[in-house]
C-alpha cells in the first residue's frame, strides 16, 4: 500500500510555520491529522481552513501527565496515531553561563522531554498494528555545537538525534520507521526575530544555496520519510541546510 489515506497522523507544535507546512502536506497526502500546540487559537483558525480532516487540540508537551491524559481521549475518539512528528520546540541563544537553570530545564521539558513521552504514549499501538512512522525534527546545532544557538538548545536537538536512534532500533523488527530531519535556519521567527541583521546576513553569506531554508521544504522531506515506500529507512537523520554542512 502506498497511499496515507485516512492515517491518523499526529503533529506537534502545529500552530509553528514549520507545522503548519507539514500539517498541509499530510493532508494533502490524505492523512486525518491532530495539530496539537500550547497556542489554540491559530489552530482553530487553520482547521476551519483545513476542514474535517483537521482536529485542533490544546497541549503542553511539557506536562507528560497531559500527554497521557490527551493520549487517552485521542484513542477513544478517533483510534491510535499512526504518524508521529515532533515538531515542537523553543530556540534560546545562550552560551553555558548565560543559561540559567530553569531556561536549561525549559528547554529541555519542551524540546526533548515532549517527544519521548509522545513517541512513548503512541510506540506500542504502532508495534501491535505493523506499521508506524515517527519522525523527530532535530537541528544542524547538534552537529556543529551551535553557530548562533544556545547551549541548552543544542544539548536538547543532540538528546533527539540520539532518540530517534534509540527508538528505531527498538522498534524496526515491528514495521515501525523512526527518523529525523536536521534542518538549518528555516524561515520562521527563531530566525528573523532572534536573530540580529548582521547575524542573517552573515549566515546567507555563509550558506552556499544563499537563503534560508523554507517551511515547505522540510515538511517535503517529511513526507518522504513518512510515505509507505521509505519503510527501508530507519535511524537516519537527513541534513536540510543549503550546504552549510557537509559530512
Amino acid at each position: 500500500m502506498t497511499t496515507l489515506e485516512n492515517r491518523l497522523a499526529l503533529v506537534s507544535g502545529a500552530a509553528g510555520v514549520l507545522g503548519e507546512a507539514v500539517v498541509r502536506s499530510l493532508i494533502a497526502r490524505g492523512c486525518r491529522v491532530l495539530m496539537i500546540d500550547i497556542q489554540l487559537p491559530p489552530l482553530e483558525v487553520l482547521a476551519a481552513e483545513l476542514g474535517t480532516k483537521a482536529i485542533a487540540l490544546q497541549l503542553d508537551v511539557s506536562d507528560d501527565q497531559a500527554i497521557a491524559k490527551s493520549a487517552a481521549g485521542i484513542r477513544e475518539t478517533w483510534g491510535d496515531v499512526d504518524i508521529l512528528v515532533n515538531n515542537a520546540g523553543i530556540l534560546s541563544n545562550n552560551k553555558a553561563v548565560e543559561t540559567t537553570p530553569e531556561e536549561w530545564r525549559r528547554l529541555m521539558s519542551i524540546n526533548l522531554d515532549g517527544a519521548f513521552f509522545l513517541a512513548r504514549e503512541w510506540l506500542d499501538g504502532m508495534k501491535a498494528k505493523g506499521w508506524g512512522r515517527i519522525v523527530n525534527i532535530c537541528s544542524l546545532a547538534a552537529k556543529t555545537g551551535g553557530l548562533t544557538a544556545g547551549t541548552a538548545y543544542t544539548t536538547s536537538k543532540g538528546g533527539m538525534t540520539a532518540l530517534t536512534f534509540s527508538l528505531a532500533r527498538e522498534s524496526a523488527s515491528f514495521g515501525v520507521t523512526v527518523n529525523g530531519v536536521s534542518p538549518a535556519y528555516i524561515k520562521t521567527p527563531m530566525v528573523t526575530e532572534q536573530l540580529t541583521q548582521e547575524q542573517q546576513q552573515k549566515l546567507l553569506n555563509d550558506i552556499p544555496v544563499g537563503r534560508f531554508c523554507e517551511g515547505e521544504e522540510v515538511a517535503h522531506v517529511v513526507d518522504f520519510l513518512v510515505s509507505p515506500l521509505s519503510g527501508f529507512i530507519t535511524g537516519e537523520i537527513i541534513d536540510i541546510n543549503g550546504g552549510l554542512h557537509l559530512d
